[in-house]
């Protein structure tokens, strides 16, 4: 099974956080800087925990220099992913 999510990133945020939707991405603050792959790394890192999965079932499947990417989740469909991210954002 795998899932697709698309996240709207805000780096440099004052802590990693899911802050709801933004149009049809959901948007996520990170308290990592763009620099070096820190906020792709920690992105990958916060979605997987979120969801309960292996930090390899979420990759970057588009976008990785842009603030609007698409994740490619192994192990859920889009929307128990989806679901899961947003049940507890703010």
């Amino acid at each position: 099974m795998r899932g697709t999510l698309v996240v709207h990133v805000v780096p440099r945020a004052r802590r990693t956080a899911v802050s709801g939707p933004h149009g049809d991405a959901i948007k996520i603050t990170l308290a990592a800087p763009p620099v070096g792959g820190a906020a792709n790394a920690e992105l990958v890192r916060f979605v997987a925990a979120r969801l309960g999965l292996a930090a390899g079932a979420v990759t970057i499947a588009r976008g990785a220099a842009g603030r609007r990417k698409i994740l490619a989740v192994e192990g859920l469909d889009t929307a128990a992913a989806r679901r899961a991210l947003l049940e507890r954002a703010g």
